[in-house]
């Protein structure tokens, strides 16, 4: 796999030494964002060198051909998680973006006192705060699946527990971005459709990672990140049923998602126009597309068998590091390339500080999960998560600069 370094930018530098501020870099924080391939910034580069017009406005052939590439782009997100129709594709900011359309636009209008949100203690804020502020405005319930504390499974008996005949929305995050564990979505939309609830997934982590059949999951929306699968950042898409997405109002208003304006009233475009208001990403939707067409070229089974590998090799040298407590399953399968730890008398931004002058990024903190920390017990913790594009060497490295942290600190082991 690590000839796939030379496709960014970034690697071929810092491999050919060619690279003053970033020299010897190990780039270990992928699951905040993903570096880019040179095909990615070369098709947005061309996009705005040779189609740059605003799509779907004009009639002439340069705004045509620009119409042509942003919705191709959607077609190319659609047939990556396997959504029925285009249509079903709706292009936002992130996928934060995502979740809140589906607060606001189905959330509100669905929801009254009485109702139940269920999502899990392992969720970013961004699949908390939204629901949140939809049950402070309805009057509903929010309700929090928890994991076991050492593993990070759910249990099939807390999904029973915690979905219930008050539950209305049930979303959950498909990998978690601490623990790297893959939560059971098939079997939880099951539970959630069975109660007459709608199912949301928060694909952030996964879509890079492993290959999401969106019909097969049975989710009837799902939220993903174009950064994080090595495209730009600033882009993201929410796929939704169509069924569903018909009958939601707008989430944003104004620009080209109206069919038509009067003084008194507006009607809105159809889907999946209606939820894209104002002057469309269309460069970064093109770059989106082709970091996807990258990944889907790579192959995401190898990509998941040399997560798992790094990821093993990881998690056996971090045993082997006296003082270092893993966070999450020890199990380098149920990893998906997240690695959370702390260190005896080392705080986790103390840890990322050092690593950081031996020329390694990992990112530290509550990793916007701070309900689970708090169930954790874990204030802070440090992450280190990995991609396709690294390699043994670099873990290696990693370790050999851990197993020293400590007596850098003072400690005398």
């Amino acid at each position: 796999m690590n000839k796939y370094r030379k496709d960014f930018p970034f690697f071929k530098a810092i491999d050919e030494k060619s690279s003053e501020e970033n020299k010897d870099l190990i780039y270990f924080d992928t699951a905040a964002t993903a570096q880019r391939p040179f095909i990615v910034l070369n098709a947005m580069t061309h996009f705005y060198a040779t189609e740059n017009a605003n799509p779907l406005r004009g009639l002439y052939s340069l705004s045509e051909r620009a119409t042509m590439a942003y919705e191709n782009a959607r077609k190319t997100v659609a047939q990556f998680i396997n959504a029925t129709h285009s249509e079903e594709i709706v292009f936002t900011r992130n996928a934060s973006e995502s979740l809140n359309l589906v607060a606001y636009s189905w959330g509100l209008t669905n929801l009254k006192a009485g109702d139940e949100i269920c999502v899990t203690i392992m969720e970013h804020h961004s699949n908390i705060v939204p629901w949140q502020m939809v049950c402070q405005r309805t009057g509903a319930k929010l309700v929090f699946m928890e994991c076991d504390k050492e593993t990070g499974i759910i249990s099939r008996e807390e999904i029973s527990a915690k979905i219930n005949e008050h539950t209305k929305i049930v979303s959950v995050v498909h990998v978690s971005n601490v623990l790297g564990v893959t939560n059971p979505v098939k079997e939880i939309a099951k539970a959630a459709h069975a109660v007459g609830a709608i199912f949301i997934v928060d694909g952030a982590q996964s879509a890079p990672h492993m290959k999401v059949n969106v019909q097969d999951i049975d989710a009837d929306f799902f939220a993903m990140s174009a950064h994080k699968l090595c495209g730009p950042m600033g882009i993201g898409a929410l796929y939704g049923k169509y069924e569903l997405l018909e009958k939601m109002d707008p989430f944003l208003r104004g620009g080209e998602m109206i069919e038509y304006v009067t003084r008194e009233k507006a009607t809105w475009a159809e889907v999946p126009h209606k939820f894209e208001a104002g002057t469309v990403s269309a460069g970064d939707a093109v770059g989106m597309a082709a970091a996807i067409r990258y990944i889907q070229s790579i192959g995401l089974d190898n990509i998941e068998k040399h997560d798992r590998e790094l990821a093993e090799r990881m998690l056996t040298g971090m045993k082997n590091i006296p003082h270092i407590n893993l966070i999450g399953p020890t199990d380098a399968s149920k990893r998906c390339g997240i690695i959370t730890f702390t260190l005896d008398g080392v705080h986790p931004h103390d840890i990322a500080t050092l690593l950081s002058e031996e020329h390694i990024a990992i990112r530290a903190g509550h990793h916007c999960a701070q309900p689970l920390g708090q169930y954790l017990g874990q204030t802070a913790t440090a992450r280190a998560s990995l991609y396709f594009y690294n390699t043994e060497q670099e873990i290696d490295i990693f370790l050999k600069k851990l197993s020293h942290l400590r007596e850098w600190s003072g400690f005398k082991d």
